[in-house]
């Protein structure tokens, strides 16, 4: 049985990407017998995720600041502060903050675990020299999530009615 546990904000050490975006991660699967993650993220204007799926796991969304669009599957959905959105595992999904300030979201994942490969990408992502995107891609693929090369526009993938290709 788990004993509970108290996180503040401020003893979270974020994860970084050599960008602007950070994660910092209140609960991680260890925390939670491997049932959930439940993890914030700060995106700049103009920033995003890549189009991608989870095969194993749900991810939902959470707005508390700014303006994001949520694609799901070939869905955008505006989200604003209070806004909540699910992308359940199998179905592709990106993110993209739209606002004129760095977003607030909270995020879970079902089962939990994200972030190791959250922290397995920083390490990638934070090196001198920049990796090419095969090797970026198959960090994904070690942890159940499939990733399409960033083909510019604001969700990084392809366009609306195009499909999922990677």
């Amino acid at each position: 049985m788990d004993s509970g546990k108290v996180v503040r904000l401020e003893d979270v050490v974020p994860i970084t990407y050599g960008g602007g975006e950070e994660t910092r991660f209140l609960l991680r699967g260890s925390d939670t017998s491997g049932r959930s993650s439940f993890y914030e993220v700060r995106m700049p204007a103009g920033e995003g995720s890549v189009w991608h799926v989870h095969h194993d796991t749900d991810e939902s969304f959470y707005v508390l600041d700014g303006e994001f669009e949520i694609k799901v599957g070939e869905e955008i959905h505006k989200a604003s502060a209070g806004t909540m959105v699910h992308g359940p595992r199998g179905v592709w999904h990106s993110f993209f903050n739209v606002g004129d300030s760095t977003g607030l979201m909270l995020c879970t994942m079902t089962p939990g675990g994200i972030e190791l490969f959250f922290e397995e990408l920083s390490a990638l992502l934070t090196r001198p020299e920049r990796p090419d995107w095969d090797t970026i891609k198959a960090v994904g693929e070690r942890h159940g999530i499939t990733a399409a090369k960033p083909q510019g526009g604001p969700h990084g993938g392809p366009p609306v009615g195009s499909g999922a290709a990677g």
